[in-house]
């Protein structure tokens, strides 16, 4: 039995099939002069478009619209004037074409790669998907026909790029087993949304099981039987069958309150990280948005969005939620997301350097502009606002006071604006450890458990070798998360849980026992969290 990642619920039995990656070997390309180097690599450009928006329109009907995003920002990464300019010059200086866009793309997978962050660490793996595409076609390289695998197929590769996934034909598609990857993954994301089971950073998964293997994949839980035994079949047919029966029932709870059998009310919210995404909070029933990641406002530019720009998308999600609460983040952006209009100074350990409301706090301008945005959207529905990374009471007060500040100046320029409930995100231990003093200084708490987690058990995430420690079951952390519940409910405020955690079963029984108020989860998994929290005591 191999052991990895449980990332895309359910169960998959068939046979494997081995995806080997394409040979993009260009050694003996040889150096046809800039222009005609530069023409390949237009051509190629133009091949890599054509091909991805293709990839786009099967993905839409796959996976559906969102998720199709991930590769239509593939389009957009390779559009970039500075990163084809960056080829160009390359070739001038006598590089092929496939050594240029080598060259260029692994010094942006390399930014991306090192940052503590998931998202961040997606576009590493997109520049790499670009990368390998658009060096498949200069090279013209077959690729395998994922398309084209039989049914009742378990696909086994290092990891599924989207264009990769974009491929699959689902009702082929057993499972998928990677050797990288997490849950927050694109591999994951594309996984769940086309309901296919997924283990990953299962190691050398490639290695150890054959074309033809009979396998029983566990999404769940991320076990892979090889060679099972009748009695196994068996068992896991049953919970196929199960899972997708219990899976058919979750419509029941759409839009059904969430209380415990014993009374208590609870709330289920979704996760957002733009303005549009809160349309899908609201198809899945959720009762709110606990989580709107408001740095991917300021990425993919080239300039900072001005407060006007940031207002229409604030009052945009709060028009959509129709005054249900939308809790939203404050630029959680420093040293480890690298923004380059920005000119953030570059740091030897960024995941615990100036970052989040850090930044923020001392540049001001920045700060204002989106706080002004805030308080103005407001007016169009039940805004709140969460401060990321907190680790001293006197930033919440340094917060608060430029809050303030903003809303005077707002009063005073005859703007429309609401005056707002101020929160801010546990994510660090130290956040926790003085949680009862910052509860007299904010409305509510929000526990971000991916980072707690990380913090608490210092634990890089992306890192497969220590990535069993990666769990929020472990102690430390369920005491770093019942101590946060217990002291704001001690001082009467709002606690909510916004990080993957929220959604995980073994965990909300406890959550409900200790008095957690509101649950933010993808959006895809509130009903499950809605029908786990409502069978609770």
């Amino acid at each position: 039995m191999l052991r990895g990642i449980g990332a895309s619920q359910g169960f998959g039995i068939g046979r494997a099939v081995i995806i080997e990656d394409v040979n993009l070997d260009y050694s003996a390309v040889k150096y046809s002069g800039a222009d005609g180097e530069k023409a390949r690599l237009a051509n190629a450009v133009e091949a890599f478009t054509d091909e991805t928006r293709q990839m786009v329109e099967e993905l839409k009907k796959s996976a559906g619209a969102k998720e199709a995003e991930i590769l239509e920002g593939h389009l957009t990464m390779l559009q970039d004037p500075f990163m084809l300019s960056q080829m160009n010059d390359n070739i001038d200086a006598g590089s092929v074409a496939e050594a240029a866009v080598d060259t260029v793309c692994t010094m942006f997978y390399d930014m991306f790669a090192g940052v503590d962050d998931e998202m961040m660490r997606q576009r590493a793996s997109d520049v790499k998907d670009i990368r390998d595409s658009v060096i498949r076609i200069l090279l013209d390289a077959k690729s395998v026909d994922i398309g084209a695998v039989e049914k009742g197929s378990v696909l086994i590769a290092k990891d599924f790029t989207p264009s990769m996934t974009s491929q699959i034909k689902k009702e082929n598609v057993a499972a998928i087993v990677t050797e990288v990857g997490g849950v927050t993954s694109h591999s994951a994301i594309l996984a769940r949304a086309m309901g296919i089971p997924a283990a990953l950073s299962v190691i050398n998964s490639t290695g150890i099981i054959n074309d033809g293997d009979l396998l029983i994949v566990d999404g769940f839980s991320g076990k892979i039987f090889t060679d099972p035994t009748d009695s196994q079949i068996a068992e896991y047919t049953e919970k196929q069958k199960a899972y997708l029966r219990e899976k058919e029932s979750l419509n029941i709870y759409f839009n059904k309150p969430s209380v415990t059998k014993s009374g208590a009310v609870k709330k289920v919210y979704g996760n957002i990280g733009k303005a549009e995404d809160a349309q899908n909070v609201v198809q899945n029933g959720g009762e709110g948005i606990g989580l709107f990641r408001t740095e991917f406002l300021f990425m993919d530019r080239d300039h900072e969005p001005t407060e006007e720009e940031q207002f229409e998308a604030y009052s945009t999600v709060a028009k959509t939620m129709d005054d249900k609460e939308v809790i939203i983040r404050t630029l959680d952006i420093g040293g480890d997301k690298d923004i380059p209009y920005l000119a953030i100074e570059k740091e030897e350990n960024p995941f615990l350097g100036h970052r989040a409301i850090r930044y923020c706090l001392d540049n001001r301008p920045l700060f204002k502009k989106q706080l002004r945005a805030l308080l103005r959207a407001a007016v169009f529905g039940d805004i709140k606002i969460m401060l990321p990374l907190v680790t001293t009471v006197d930033e919440v007060k340094s917060a608060k006071e430029i809050i303030e500040e903003c809303a005077k100046e707002l009063e005073g320029e005859g703007k429309l604006f609401k005056r707002v409930p101020v929160g801010v995100m546990i994510e660090t231990p130290s956040a926790a450890l003085i949680s009862d003093l910052l509860a007299r200084e904010v409305d509510f708490f929000s526990i971000g458990t991916n980072d707690l987690t990380g913090y608490t058990m210092a634990v890089d995430r992306g890192n497969a070798k220590v990535s069993h420690l990666y769990d929020a079951f472990q102690p430390s952390v369920l005491r770093a998360i019942e101590m946060t519940v217990k002291n704001a409910k001690a001082a009467g405020i709002m606690v909510g849980m916004c990080g993957e955690a929220a959604a995980d079963p073994r965990l909300i029984p406890k959550l409900v026992e200790w008095g957690l108020d509101e649950f933010s989860v993808t959006p895809s998994s509130i009903l499950q969290t809605r029908k786990n929290i409502c069978e609770c005591e």
